[in-house]
């Protein structure tokens, strides 16, 4: 994708998240972080930007329109994301990210659909997109940070297998619900690592 385009995407998610300026530089934030995690193990630095700063798109959607979105185009809708919607702005940024931005790229569009869940056997792009996500330089809440972002530099698979341990540690911990998906991920790196 030429620079130009990519300059495109980056104003229009701009003024899609203007009422957010704070979702906005997050979304600046693993739109950087997925470059350098691209560079460092060898993915297309162009496809990892865009991936990255289009990862939230859908966050300004209501949480009733995205699931009246997902009935109407036939997107599959899990139990856990019917009950806590905002777990299906990954889906619809993914759908939006195809259809208004034209992007036709399946690595981006799967690593966007995956980055909040995440699932087993994750392309590289997936990983790098899930993984910057979550240690992106806003990020300071989650546990093990500063490990996990040494990490992610040196292995992705154990990375995101340390970020699926500690969210499901962490949803447990606060009584939230645990998306299927989730744990299946993590069953399924837990099992390849070991």
């Amino acid at each position: 994708m030429d620079f130009e385009r990519i300059q495109e995407i980056t104003k229009e998610v701009e003024q899609i998240l203007s009422e957010s300026p704070k979702r906005f530089r997050h979304s600046l934030g693993v739109a950087d972080t997925a470059m350098c995690l691209a560079a460092c193990h060898g993915a297309d630095i162009s496809a990892a930007y865009v991936a990255g700063i289009l990862h939230d798109n859908a966050k300004y959607i209501d949480y009733d329109e995205q699931i009246k979105m997902c009935d109407d185009l036939g997107i599959e809708i899990s139990a856990t994301e019917r009950a806590n919607p905002y777990l299906l702005h990954a889906k619809v940024g993914a759908y939006i990210a195809s259809e208004r931005f034209g992007i036709k790229d399946k690595s981006i569009t799967e690593a966007i659909k995956w980055h909040t869940t995440g699932k087993p056997a994750m392309s590289k792009m997936d990983m790098i997109i899930f993984i910057a996500d979550y240690i992106e330089p806003m990020r300071y809440k989650a546990n093990n940070l500063a490990e996990v972002r040494r990490l992610a530099f040196k292995d992705l698979e154990t990375t995101v297998l340390q970020i699926l341990g500690d969210t499901l540690d962490m949803l447990k911990a606060k009584g939230r619900s645990i998306d299927s998906m989730t744990q299946t991920a993590y069953d399924y790196y837990k099992s390849k690592l070991s």
